[in-house]
């Protein structure tokens, strides 16, 4: 199979290395690079995001970085749309695209092409009334009990998110239910080639720390509180995103530093057992070891449709 025109999704959970590894393959393959973390498509989020800089991404030309500011509220349906343009974009002209990322709701409403339900006006107004009232985390937790698998989904914290799978779940009956959920017999749809990777969640907790402790020491508050002139508080997406969210807290005299480092650090974790969840759930994906010598190597060869090499 060739990788000219080919989409490739790179999945898996917060710090298992997917951009490098999209860099290191788009390289090998002439592809380009299609965000699909939600956090990164805001401008000036970049320490706490992980957002590789222009002089790592060693020329391979990357899509739906710094689109938003971060006063602007988002849904997945707006990020499908700017994707799916962006993909097709890529391939006409005969490069493989690369869709890398671990927000799960994002790379499947790309990959299947998933319909989202419509809203009703005043159901929302009464659930966003509820949660400037009650907060996030009483309506996850309300989530959780009507829905349990899209509580997995979304950050108790993102009350945006909550409000609108309650809205579904009142319009629907279920949130989940909604979406297509592939079986051991599906194929990836239209020429989709699905990798993951896997690392061991020992060694992804202590990659997450490390990781925290380095934005940190990059100025991540430094970041944090030049985003807040600009009106991060009030974005009602990227004020909830993890690390941001907890500095926040720190900037408003809520927390002390040592409290909002170790907050980051536990919701982050918590975050990437839910990403583990959700896309070991797919048996489409191929899953490759984080940390394999030939790594290149053996997501190249299923990209061509070729067993990888190694074990």
């Amino acid at each position: 199979m060739t990788s000219r025109g080919q989409r490739i999704a790179i999945v898996g959970p917060t710090a298992a290395g997917k951009s490098d590894l999209a860099v290191e393959l788009g390289l090998r393959l002439g592809g380009e690079v299609v965000n699909a973390d939600s956090m990164q498509l805001y401008r000036g989020m970049d320490i706490g995001t992980a957002k590789l800089p222009q002089s790592q991404r060693r020329g391979v030309p990357h899509h739906l970085l710094d689109v938003w500011d971060v006063t602007r509220g988002a849904t997945v349906a707006e990020f499908q749309e700017l994707a799916v343009a962006a993909v097709v974009d890529v391939v006409t002209r005969a490069a493989p695209a690369l869709l890398v990322g671990g927000s799960g709701l994002y790379v499947n409403a790309v990959v299947d092409q998933w319909e989202f339900p419509g809203t009703d006006p005043l159901v929302r107004a009464r659930l966003e009334a509820e949660l400037a009232e009650l907060g996030p985390q009483a309506l996850h937790a309300r989530l959780a009990g009507l829905d349990p698998a899209a509580a997995v989904l979304i950050l108790p914290t993102n009350g945006r998110r909550v409000v609108r799978a309650l809205e579904v779940v009142q319009l629907r009956g279920s949130f989940t239910a909604s979406l297509p959920r592939p079986s051991a017999h599906d194929a990836a749809p239209d020429g989709w080639v699905l990798i993951g990777l896997d690392v061991p969640r020992v060694t992804l907790d202590e990659r997450i720390g490390a990781r925290v402790d380095q934005m940190w020491a990059a100025g991540l508050v430094g970041e944090v509180r030049a985003l807040e002139r600009r009106g991060l508080r009030d974005g009602p997406t990227a004020s909830r995103a993890l690390g941001y969210a907890q500095v926040l807290r720190l900037l408003a005299g809520e927390i002390d530093e040592a409290e909002a480092h170790a907050q980051t650090v536990r919701a982050t974790r918590k975050f990437a057992r839910r990403q583990d969840q959700w896309f070991h759930r797919d048996p489409r994906i191929v899953w490759l070891p984080f940390d394999a010598a030939d790594l290149v190597a053996r997501a190249a060869a299923v990209v061509e449709g070729r067993r990888p090499p190694g074990p």
